[in-house]
């Protein structure tokens, strides 16, 4: 059961998301969740990725330091970066994958607060409508996934893109694999008007902090590496509009790289079950802060001058920490 107050806090952040949902003037979808009621505007939430395995992989285990952790800071919602079911995705809103990946296994007390989710691309390998569907919100209300759409956390906004539709191969060489493209195709007009509108939605956000969402890398040294397809067209847009965070998964591990060119932090967490150990690149040392080939996930407390982020491995032991004050856009 959810205690008295966050499970009021709960209920108001659910009752806004379905009467404030809108499609808009753009394809983003527009949700809404408060910050703590608190008197000083505060906010935390984890972010896990790449988890969705019947609890393999140490996915239970990292479920378990989930719901600690989130009791500790209080956590307002969780994020996740995709690639939610594996392999591939859901065959429909009845798949019972839905349940014994997600509900059975994230059941602490203090996880039972909103997931907001984007796909990845095992997920676009099964019926990506399912995941869409409310019927999965009737089974667990606590499941909100879109395709893009945008969170307004008051002193801080959430741009969630759907990063699969913009990686070349997947339309090109999908080998053995299907992809469900129901709703994209035709492409190219899909990814001209997800990128307008995540660009004009950017330049009218007057939020103090701009945190973008997507599955797919942008800057990383694990496994897949950098997206080229994201650099080339996303980037551009991202730096433009001067964003403080883009939080990813695809790649197994834990990260967290600066860039040379911008203020943007590049954070991945897709430690949620399976990861690739000893799979590294190399990279620029005066960009990478951080790198861990395991398992584990990402807390975040804000206020409207900081955020403190901590990596925390599949033990609950603090990996990598540090701290980013919005008055001079440095992080510590």
């Amino acid at each position: 059961m959810v205690k008295g107050g966050h499970r009021l806090l709960f209920l108001v952040g659910l009752s806004l998301w379905l009467c404030l949902v809108s499609p808009a003037t753009s394809e983003l979808q527009r949700l809404q969740h408060p910050t703590k009621p608190d008197g000083d505007g505060t906010l935390s939430f984890l972010v896990v990725g790449d988890w969705g395995r019947e609890g393999n992989y140490n996915q239970s285990e990292v479920a378990s330091q989930m719901g600690v952790i989130a009791e500790k800071v209080d956590i307002d919602f969780v994020i996740s970066t995709g690639d939610n079911f594996y392999e591939n995705g859901l065959t429909g809103e009845d798949d019972p994958e839905f349940l014994e990946s997600f509900t059975d296994i994230y059941t602490a007390p203090s996880l039972q607060k909103p997931w907001y989710n984007v796909l990845g691309n095992h997920d676009y390998r099964g019926d990506v409508e399912a995941q869409l569907s409310p019927a999965l919100r009737k089974k667990d209300s606590r499941w909100i996934c879109f395709r893009s759409s945008i969170l307004n956390a008051e002193i801080v906004e959430f741009f969630f893109v759907d990063t699969t539709p913009f990686v070349d191969k997947y339309f090109t060489d999908p080998g053995e694999h299907k992809y469900d493209w129901k709703g994209v195709e035709p492409r190219d007009e899909y990814l001209s008007n997800l990128l307008k509108d995540v660009d004009s939605a950017l330049k009218e956000s007057s939020a103090k902090w701009k945190i973008v969402v997507g599955h797919h890398t942008i800057k990383s040294a694990g496994h897949h590496g950098v997206t080229v397809e994201l650099v080339e067209h996303l980037l551009p847009i991202l730096e433009a509009n001067h964003i403080d965070l883009y939080v990813n998964g695809h790649d197994h591990c834990l990260e967290h790289i600066t860039s040379t060119d911008s203020e943007i932090q590049f954070i991945t967490s897709g430690g949620g079950s399976k990861a690739w150990r000893g799979d590294i690149r190399s990279w620029k040392p005066e960009e990478m802060k951080f790198y861990y080939d395991g398992q584990g996930f990402l807390s975040v407390s804000m206020t409207g001058d900081r955020a403190d982020l901590v990596f925390y491995d599949v033990f609950g032991q603090v990996l990598h920490e540090w701290s980013i004050s919005k008055q001079l856009h440095d992080a510590a």
